[in-house]
């Protein structure tokens, strides 16, 4: 299961996704980001992780994509290993992809 939660504050909208990033759910997570992308007036959207238990071949895609569009991300240390290594494997820039200062992988 995929709970993906929206709570909106005045500097920023945060999605908090928690359980298993696995097909068919992963795809949730792309739709909700494009949605909460809409009417951010100003604000910077930032995808909470922590919350994660499981994230399957189709979550990585969906996290990787996420990561391309420069999206923020916060992470605890499972979700941020996974990425660096995902970073590795597909030669994503991971300068641009994990930048410490700029997120919280």
């Amino acid at each position: 299961m995929l709970k993906i939660s929206l709570v909106d504050g005045q500097r920023q909208r945060r999605l908090i996704v928690e359980g298993t990033l696995v097909a068919p759910w992963a795809s949730e997570l792309t739709i909700s980001c494009e949605q909460a992308k809409e009417g951010l007036e100003g604000r910077e959207l930032v995808v909470d992780l922590r919350g994660l238990t499981r994230i399957g071949p189709e979550g990585e895609r969906v996290l990787l994509q996420l990561m391309r569009n420069k999206t923020r991300l916060r992470c605890g240390v499972f979700v941020r290993e996974l990425l660096r290594q995902l970073v590795r494997t597909t030669q994503l820039d991971g300068a641009d992809a994990l930048d410490d200062s700029d997120s919280d992988c």
